[in-house]
C-alpha cells in the first residue's frame, strides 16, 4: 500500500503554517521536511506521525501520543522516534504546525 495524492495534500496542508514544507516518498510512505529537516512521516497505511526527540518526546507522551513500535523478525520490539498526533492536531493546521515547530526545535 502507498500513500495517495489526497493523503499527501492533506499532510502538506495540515503543516502548512510551519514553513516551507517539502515531501519525499519513501518505503510506500512519505517524509515531510521543513527547510530540509524531516519532522514528520506519513506511513503507507495513512497514519501521520511527528518526530519526537528529547524533552519534546516526553511532552508528546504526556499529551497521550503513542510511539511507533514494531516487531522485528526475531520477535523483539523496536521503537522509532515518531509519535501519533494528539487528537486536537489531527485536523487543525494551527495546532499541527505548532507541533512541527516544536519538533524541529528539538532535532
Amino acid at each position: 500500500m502507498s500513500v495517495t495524492p489526497e493523503e499527501i495534500a492533506f499532510a502538506r496542508d495540515l503543516f502548512s503554517d510551519a514553513g516551507d514544507i517539502t515531501t519525499r516518498r519513501m518505503f510506500g510512505g512519505m517524509a515531510l521536511y521543513c527547510e530540509g529537516t524531516v519532522f514528520a512521516i506519513l506511513r503507507s497505511d495513512g497514519e501521520l506521525l511527528i518526530k519526537g526527540a528529547g524533552p519534546f518526546a516526553e511532552a508528546l507522551e504526556a499529551m497521550g501520543c503513542t510511539r511507533w513500535t514494531y516487531t522485528r523478525k526475531n520477535g523483539t520490539q523496536a521503537a522509532m522516534p515518531y509519535w501519533t498526533l494528539p487528537p486536537e492536531a489531527q485536523d487543525d493546521p494551527e495546532a499541527a504546525s505548532d507541533l512541527a515547530r516544536r519538533a524541529l526545535a528539538h532535532l
